[in-house]
């Protein structure tokens, strides 16, 4: 880890030229002379700095993360050490799921900055879902980056003494879980000033959310165990929009948010968002049935992102040396090998309850809450989107309400496929 060379302070074009030029490792991977270099701030995300920089010979990314809520400005200051969690959380899924990270350059933790490599020509998976983009590899990729990056941080796989110790190196990234506490699990329940929505179509939609008391209590329970339940690392923002894709590459990105939680946030938060990706294909189409194709792709990578993460997962488990919870003596011979896969397979399934919970209220925050997809904003026009919204509402409220109603993807699937077609009654 290199060190700071004096105070933070944000590095605009000519700062972040100089600072690279003055690092012989990126100034040689780079090539050419620093004036030539051309560097562009690209960042389109909700909380720091984001620069491509190409010279002679190659390109990298490099991150810096800024003193306060991008998207909201200086009245929403934010500790600059999340730039110490992402680096550390990238460190440590580098290890467990090679190939799957960018790899880290460079890191100076004054300045909250993080150089690494250029992924290209990967585009944000959200992006390409957008544009019905199907993804061979994403399915694989992401199954392997989820079960081997919990599996190996859990109590499955590591001693006690471990796990302790891993649970305290991240410990001090609460003001990141702060605003997922808020934003997901509170604001877009109440009145906030940061909830927007597509009004006035959702209007009564979002006063049925804050009037919905067996909501209030199903959320309530999820963000307890958000925050009671250190099962494992997380990565704790893994959305499509933190995902990297070319058809032949899938790298996951922007771990600021990693701390050690429950493992269901990380798979909820990838259903959900190809869950969302599904509902706004109808309002993407330019003509009935075009996207057909595309959406049956999306709810077939629902069911395989559970089912190979499940399978992946228990592999992991069924081979590794054990760590300290459920402890081979305690399952000696036949029977007790034949005990133990039987809680393993308890463990899974209630496993997916959380996931199934999880998913619900990733989807309710992203259509009433601060900060949206454009898998719906893109859509055109208002009220078109909001069909698709509260489509996806209206999955969101069963699945986090009547969870036991979704023992099983397929039963999320049907669901799904039953509110493609409804039309729901909107305000205005």
């Amino acid at each position: 880890m290199a060190q700071g060379q004096g105070d933070y302070r944000i590095l605009h074009e000519a700062d972040l030229r100089a600072y690279l030029a003055g690092l012989p490792d990126l100034k040689e991977l780079l090539g050419g002379e620093p004036a030539s270099w051309a560097i562009t701030e690209v960042g389109d995300g909700n909380l720091n700095l984001v620069f491509i920089v190409k010279g002679a010979r190659g390109g990298i990314a490099v991150k810096q993360a800024l003193p306060y809520v991008r998207l909201v400005g200086e009245s929403w200051p934010l500790p600059l050490s999340r730039a110490h969690y992402e680096y550390l959380a990238l460190s440590r899924q580098a290890q467990l799921a090679p190939g799957l990270v960018p790899a880290v350059l460079h890191h100076n933790e004054d300045l909250a900055l993080t150089a690494m490599e250029l992924l290209e020509p990967h585009i944000i998976m959200r992006k390409g879902l957008v544009a019905a983009t199907r993804y061979p590899r994403f399915v694989d990729d992401i199954t392997t980056f989820m079960a081997r990056t919990l599996f190996f941080t859990s109590d499955l796989a590591l001693t006690a003494a471990e796990k302790k110790e891993a649970i305290a190196a991240f410990a001090g990234n609460h003001a990141l879980c702060k605003i997922t506490e808020d934003l997901i699990f509170t604001d877009p329940y109440r009145v906030a000033e940061q909830n927007r929505w597509t009004a006035p179509y959702l209007d009564g939609l979002a006063a049925s959310l804050r009037d919905d008391m067996d909501l209030h209590v199903a959320v309530s329970r999820l963000k307890l165990k958000f925050m009671a339940s250190p099962e494992a690392l997380i990565h704790g923002d893994l959305h499509t929009g933190s995902i990297m894709v070319t058809d032949s590459q899938t790298r996951v990105i922007d771990p600021e948010f990693a701390f050690y939680g429950p493992m269901g946030f990380d798979v909820g938060a990838v259903l959900a968002n190809l869950l969302m990706a599904f509902f706004a294909s109808a309002g993407h189409e330019r003509a009935p049935g075009e996207r057909a194709a595309f959406e049956a792709w999306v709810l077939e990578t629902v069911e395989q992102v559970w089912n190979q993460f499940a399978r992946k997962f228990l592999d992991l488990w069924r081979a590794a040396a054990a760590g300290d919870a459920y402890p081979p003596s305690l399952f000696p011979g036949e029977k007790g090998a034949a005990r133990l896969e039987t809680e393993r397979q308890a463990y899974m399934q209630r496993l997916f309850t959380d996931v199934v919970g999880f998913a619900a209220a990733k989807i309710i925050r992203r259509i009433f809450g601060l900060a949206h997809n454009i898998d719906f904003e893109l859509i055109e026009p208002p009220k078109r989107r909001a069909v698709s919204e509260a489509r996806a509402v209206g999955l969101a409220r069963a699945m986090m309400v009547e969870t036991g109603a979704f023992p099983s993807i397929a039963d999320v699937i049907g669901a799904a496929q039953k509110l493609r077609d409804w039309m729901p009654e909107l305000s205005g």
